[in-house]
């Protein structure tokens, strides 16, 4: 196998099939035909002698081949856009459209902003807040350009900014009647966190009632510290006055939950940047 016969340009169109689901959408992201990325993932494959996407009528998925390469072709591509600024001397320009889960948007966001501005300040941002199920169905028809939300099941886009278990929420001094039903917290249907609350609760036989909803989590965390119920969510973003209820026997355990950023693949400095930015603070907060 010749790597050098490998252009920046075959690792783009890898990495924006496999952010964007389809060769319909990668292709109109990267502002060229359906048959052009086609053959570029298929000379690629040729390339490395290896399958490299798993292809039905509707998606595309990465076999075990793609997973390894997808890590490599980022690190390539990121490589090749700091050498081409540092070279050029020219400053990120551009505006991006950034859509974030809101309890993100509330807790760490501000600090990710302040720090990509600083670095960045000739990038005009747009950011908007809405619940994981909508930023997927904005980024998808086109209305977002990168976002950061909880990854959705059964969709293996993006890249992971971090994985933690998600805890139940209220005030500090919340005790929990385990005789009655579970007063629950939620936000509206679709909402990824709704969903695995009520999922959990009905494997566990728990009885459970929805003691308030709330579109916001400023809606949300008000009623938590109202000491109306519990609220499934984030223990790494968690809102100011909330704490986390106590593991006993009153409440199971809700699963493994991740934060995953999707965007338009590599080879795309501006999303490049804040895709980067936002790992960087995972990475130690």
């Amino acid at each position: 196998m010749d790597i050098t016969r490998i252009t920046p340009e075959l690792f783009s169109a890898f990495l924006a099939v496999v952010e964007a689901g389809t060769f319909t959408r990668a292709a109109r992201t990267l502002g060229t035909g359906q048959s052009t990325v086609s053959q570029q993932i298929k000379r690629l494959e040729t390339i490395t002698g290896r399958r490299l996407l798993a292809r039905d009528t509707h998606r595309v998925a990465l076999t075990v081949d793609g997973e390894v390469l997808v890590d490599h072709a980022r690190r390539i591509l990121e490589s090749y856009a700091a050498l081409d600024r540092q070279l050029s001397g020219v400053p990120l320009r551009g505006r991006l459209r950034f859509g974030a889960s809101e309890d993100f948007v509330l807790s760490a966001l501000p600090d990710v902003l302040a720090n990509f501005a600083r670095r960045h300040p000739e990038v005009d941002m747009v950011v908007t807040a809405r619940l994981s199920q909508d930023l997927y169905d904005a980024y998808d028809a086109g209305q977002l350009d990168i976002i950061l939300a909880k990854r959705r099941a059964g969709d293996p886009r993006g890249v992971t900014a971090w994985g933690e278990q998600a805890v139940w929420i209220a005030r500090p001094d919340y005790l929990h009647d385990a005789d009655a039903p579970v007063p629950l917290l939620l936000y509206p249907p679709p909402s990824v966190t709704r969903a695995m609350a009520i999922a959990t609760l009905d494997a566990s036989r728990r009885a459970w009632r929805v003691a308030f909803t709330s579109a916001s989590l400023s809606g949300l965390t008000a009623a938590a510290r109202a000491g109306l119920g519990v609220l499934p969510h984030s223990l790494r973003l968690l809102p100011i006055g909330l704490a986390r209820v106590a593991a006993d026997n009153t409440l199971p355990d809700l699963p493994h939950m991740e934060f995953v950023i999707i965007g338009p693949g590599g080879g795309t400095p501006v999303s490049d940047a804040l895709t980067k930015a936002i790992l960087q603070w995972a990475s130690v907060g």
